[in-house]
């Protein structure tokens, strides 16, 4: 499948906030937000938000860039690109995110371009952590956020030439 990246719409927004993933994966979940303030946000360009979509314009996913794919906790000095993904649910789990995360990635450093790419993924999230490692990101701490529930968090990241996606570029 391929995919290309392109602004957020309020349509996708509204879209992606009735998106429900299983437990316990529904931490991702928008649902509860306030749903003016989360539309805002994510339509916000400075806050780097993007549709992922089919060839067919179908809207499979998001992604971000920047502030907004960190999680408090880490400390995330030093030059890197961050990059957070979210996947339509139905599609999880499926063998989709090694494209769709190599179309993030290309997508990301051609507009961002920086050294380095870094992720912050939930502990939990093998599957993610699985992807991002076949892009040759590798573990460089853990840490677990504070707050209620407190969640672990493994920071993975690598150079831009090794993610797969240079070619792309």
């Amino acid at each position: 499948m391929s995919y290309s990246i392109e602004p957020l719409r309020e349509e996708d927004v509204r879209v992606m906030l009735g998106w429900r993933y299983a437990p316990p994966y529904d931490i991702y979940d928008l649902a509860g937000a306030d749903d003016a303030s989360t539309v805002a946000a994510l339509l916000d360009p400075a806050q780097n938000y993007f549709a992922v979509r089919t060839g067919d314009g179908d809207l499979v996913g998001f992604c971000c860039f920047g502030a907004d794919a960190r999680v408090p906790g880490w400390d995330y000095a030093g030059g890197a690109l961050d990059v957070g993904i979210g996947m339509r649910p139905d599609l999880t789990g499926q063998g989709h995110g090694y494209a769709f995360v190599a179309a993030v990635m290309a997508y990301g450093l051609r507009r961002f371009p920086y050294a380095q790419v870094r992720a912050t993924i939930a502990v939990f999230n093998e599957r993610s952590q699985r992807v991002f490692l076949r892009h040759g990101l590798r573990e460089i701490g853990r840490f677990t956020r504070s707050g209620a529930p407190p969640l672990a968090f493994v920071v993975m990241a690598g150079a831009a030439e090794a993610s797969g996606s240079a070619p792309l570029l």
